[in-house]
């Protein structure tokens, strides 16, 4: 996949590149699992370099299928990446006006931005590749227990629309925040 997205620097944050995973991001990515609270947020913490590859392959199925479009975020220092965090837009369907939207981020990019720069490009990109196809919303989903993501969900424009309750392999009950295309 070639498809790059950027997020440019800002005063306090250097820019942002969001591009499809790759094999080398494996120890990276095996890197970010390590840490207790991004473990807890996912559905399946990654532990041995097997697992990591074979996330990384089906990153590139969905890309493939043109339905699951997972990003790799990184910050850019001169030629240098450093992995930040990954970018999802799943559930992309001809003909379906509703996907979702998800994320996370490593431990020292949390609370610098990272989150709310990568969503609202991605968000940008979603909304202008596939309003042809009939996209017109995009789903964010949260746990209760996340209110970081409540505010990445409010400083890029998803409104809280609804509690749901919680089911496997959710133990609680969720935030549901909606963005809709501005047309």
């Amino acid at each position: 996949m070639s498809l790059t997205l950027r997020a440019p620097a800002t005063a306090h944050a250097p820019a942002l590149v969001l591009r499809p995973w790759r094999d080398d991001d494996v120890d990276a990515l095996l890197r970010a699992h390590r840490d207790p609270t991004l473990r807890a947020r996912v559905r399946e913490p990654l532990t041995t370099s097997a697992q990591a590859r074979r996330w990384v392959a089906r990153s590139r199925q969905g890309w493939a299928a043109d339905r699951r479009f997972c990003f790799a975020v990184c910050e850019v220092a001169g030629d240098a990446e450093r992995l930040v965090g990954t970018m999802l837009l799943k559930e992309v369907v001809p003909g379906r006006s509703t996907a979702e939207v998800g994320y996370w981020t490593v431990a020292d990019a949390r609370g610098r931005g990272v989150a709310s720069r990568a969503l609202e490009a991605v968000t940008g990109w979603a909304f202008h590749r596939f309003a042809a196809a009939g996209l017109t919303c995009l789903e964010l989903l949260h746990q209760v227990d996340n209110p970081a993501s409540c505010r990445v969900a409010e400083k890029t424009g998803y409104d809280f629309v609804e509690v749901l309750p919680a089911r496997p392999p959710f133990p609680l009950d969720g935030h549901r925040h909606v963005r809709r295309h501005p047309r």
